[in-house]
């Protein structure tokens, strides 16, 4: 059924990396120029998160290359030789992406701390390097022993399937740290902000809905292939796809009644909005979409933590992958 600690490894990651391009990928798209340079208190808690994000993202791979190679030689973490470690860096396409991925961890803290004063410049290029991470664990993953042409389209669709939902958690992140308490109330116009930057999302958010969708069916035909749908369900791997994709499905519930709910419920609370529509309690609206949101970003990390548990199995079988 799968090693814990490896299953905790790949969960902290596929989570650390998404919200390292996610939330850095919410400025560029939900924010005006202006207001990156003066929402200072959120700007700067998402900058303070992104350092820490990176430096644990990088901590986590490593422990997490060391754990792969211990397995490899079959001795304890403690008990592992640097040269066979070496050996699997240097000689497997898993070493290569950790590589990468190490590289674009590195890249990602540099710009953390050091363009803080251009977050837009920061932004976009913790988005990319955090993006490339992100990229890099698809060859821990079922994509990455697929061979051949179908191989090159499974490693694609993979890819944009986890950099879309990295946008979509790492707006929910966002989202939180926009409307929570501390920072709505330091906000000069920050519900209007909110509710502006909301709506905004629906278009990025109905992006990477269709992304997901898409790629998620093609990743599935890859691995299970529609004829074998069926035999898959009677395998732990077909039990927590399911599973995942009933929690998708509540967190497309939860994104339409933000679209077209609660987000006209906060635009509704700006004060001074609209004359002729009835303003709503600014209070009520904002604890309401809070509510939601946290859902939503459980429901996330419960997907993530499917996935991070399911990469380990075979379709069909009970057994771990080699």
């Amino acid at each position: 059924m799968g090693d814990p600690v490896l299953i905790g490894i790949r969960f902290a990651l596929y989570a650390d990396l998404m919200l390292i391009a996610g939330l850095a990928a919410f400025p560029l798209y939900a924010l005006t120029r202006s207001e990156r340079l003066g929402l200072q208190p959120m700007i700067a808690a998402i900058w303070r998160a992104e350092r820490w994000l990176c430096t644990i993202g990088l901590l986590v791979s490593i422990l997490g290359m060391g754990v792969l190679a211990a397995s490899m030689q079959g001795v304890g973490l403690l008990s592992l030789e640097l040269q066979p470690f070496l050996d699997l860096v240097r000689e497997t396409d898993v070493g290569t992406a950790w590589i990468y991925r190490s590289a674009a961890l590195l890249l990602a803290l540099a710009a953390a701390i050091w363009l803080i004063r251009w977050p837009t410049a920061a932004a976009a290029t913790l988005a990319l390097a955090g993006s490339v991470a992100v990229a890099t664990l698809v060859w821990a993953g079922h994509a990455g022993a697929t061979e051949g042409g179908a191989g090159t389209v499974h490693r694609v669709s993979d890819i944009l399937h986890l950099i879309a939902a990295a946008v979509w958690l790492g707006a929910i992140g966002s989202f939180l740290l926009l409307i929570s308490p501390k920072y709505i109330g330091e906000t000069p116009d920050g519900i209007r902000i909110a509710a502006r930057s909301l709506d905004q999302f629906a278009r990025v958010g109905t992006i990477c809905v269709l992304v997901i969708a898409a790629t998620g069916l093609i990743n599935s035909q890859m691995i299970i292939g529609a004829e074998n749908l069926g035999r898959s369900l009677g395998s732990p791997y077909g039990q927590l796809l399911l599973a995942k994709l009933a929690l998708f499905a509540l967190m497309l519930v939860l994104a339409a009644a933000n679209r077209w709910r609660l987000t006209p419920a906060l635009a509704a609370a700006v004060p001074g909005a609209d004359a002729e529509r009835l303003e709503t309690d600014p209070g009520v609206a904002l604890a309401a979409m809070r509510k939601s949101l946290i859902i939503e970003a459980s429901a996330a990390l419960a997907i993530l933590a499917l996935v991070a548990w399911f990469g380990t199995l075979e379709p069909f079988v009970g057994t771990d992958m080699v």
